[in-house]
């Protein structure tokens, strides 16, 4: 993760709530086993092939364990490796490498693991004008991780929250009256910059998302006939997202409907972890 990619006091707000979860008043093990000042250098390897992600986040993790902690990479965030790829390679106390193992690799695992499934999706779609989004299907506090990890995949990041941008899903649609209701009393109450997004299950709703002069319409649970039938109605006239039970198997199909996004909640909330080991040798 790059400093241009987040907010620094964010992210020490996540780790340092790390830190009291995991660290609590002191890792009573190694500070009770290991002199203070031992030093000691590790590595960290790839166990299997996949795309690297929070490489600054699990540095900042062993910094606040040790200020002086040499830190020296051999790839950065995005990049490919296979089963044997040494990551990175660090020096400093041995109490540091050992109490922050477990944080940095719970993180960094996690979002390597999110951005080699976005990149399946990605690659699935190559060929086509579709980007892949995320969802707000992430972990509650590591919202900024799971989606800088998206992006480190080739994926693209949807709304963040619901601050930023207008979703009108059927209990809106209900509350309102109608589709067209919602939109107008949405455009009534929110900036004209604000992106509106409504969530359609047929083409009659379709049809009247289009009408209401939504932004973008998003094409729910629909068959891939019907949504190229809703591609060709809206014919540029709103941007198109796909989303509901999207698989890899499904989504080279779907690309070739004409939508212009599709969202995929499995790239976050069903994560794998990338397999990744911490080598600790004495100095």
């Amino acid at each position: 993760m790059q400093e241009s990619e987040f907010n620094i006091q964010e992210i020490e707000l996540i780790i340092n709530h790390a830190f009291r979860e995991d660290i609590g008043s002191g890792d009573i093990t190694t500070n009770n086993i290991v002199p203070k000042n031992t030093l000691a250098a590790a590595s960290m390897t790839a166990k299997a092939d996949g795309i690297i992600a929070g490489l600054n986040i699990a540095k900042m993790i062993f910094r606040k364990l040790d200020e002086n902690l040499e830190w020296n990479p051999k790839i950065i965030d995005g990049d490919r490796v296979v089963k044997g790829d040494v990551i990175l390679e660090m020096k400093g106390t041995f109490r540091a490498l050992l109490t922050g193992e477990r944080l940095a690799l719970n993180l960094l695992q996690r979002m390597s693991g999110i951005a080699t499934e976005t990149a399946k999706y990605v690659a699935a779609v190559k060929e086509t004008k579709v980007k892949i989004l995320d969802t707000r299907k992430t972990v509650p506090g590591l919202r900024t991780f799971d989606k800088y990890a998206v992006k480190m995949g080739g994926g693209t990041n949807h709304r963040i929250g619901l601050y930023d941008m207008v979703m009108i899903k059927d209990n809106h649609i209900m509350m309102a009256g109608s589709i067209t209701a919602a939109v107008e009393q949405i455009r009534k109450a929110v900036s004209s910059e604000i992106t509106v997004e409504v969530e359609t299950t047929n083409l009659i709703e379709v049809k009247e998302a289009v009408n209401a002069g939504a932004d973008i319409i998003m094409l729910d649970n629909m068959s891939n006939e019907l949504m190229k039938e809703a591609v060709d109605y809206i014919s540029g006239r709103a941007l198109v997202e796909a989303s509901g039970n999207m698989n890899l198997e499904r989504i080279s199909g779907v690309a070739k409907t004409g939508v212009d996004f599709i969202s995929i909640g499995a790239l976050t909330h069903s994560v794998v972890a990338l397999d990744i080991s911490q080598n600790i040798i004495i100095k």
